[in-house]
């Protein structure tokens, strides 16, 4: 995925992971591709930004309207089963950072 997130006006949330994967698929793709059908689909859910480098190293970024929607976007069991894979299958490392944008700018020329 390259493109950019529709982002509306701050304040909203971002919910940054960034993670280091093993070796191999094992299923991976085919899970992330519907992680990011899922969270579209879920209330408060804005977009999403993602890239990984050719030594596995990816940082994706989910964009939400408040905390709330984080919380409930956590909690949907088929997220949680992603989330229990990435731990036992996928992941060397990762870390999630919860931030609350409170501006934003486009370029070149800014907003």
């Amino acid at each position: 995925m390259s493109d950019f997130a529709p982002l509306p006006d701050p304040p909203y949330y971002a919910v940054i992971f960034t993670a280091q994967r093993n070796d191999g698929d094992a299923g991976y793709s085919q899970m992330a591709d519907r992680m990011v059908e899922l969270a579209a689909t879920q209330p408060g859910y804005i977009g999403v930004e993602s890239t990984r480098d050719t030594a596995g190293l990816g940082i994706t970024v989910s964009y939400w309207r408040d905390e709330a929607a984080i919380i409930n976007w956590k909690a949907v069991s088929e997220h949680m089963l992603a989330q229990k894979l990435g731990r036992s299958r996928w992941y060397k490392y990762y870390t999630l950072r919860v931030a609350k944008v409170e501006r934003h700018y486009d370029g070149p020329e800014g907003r």
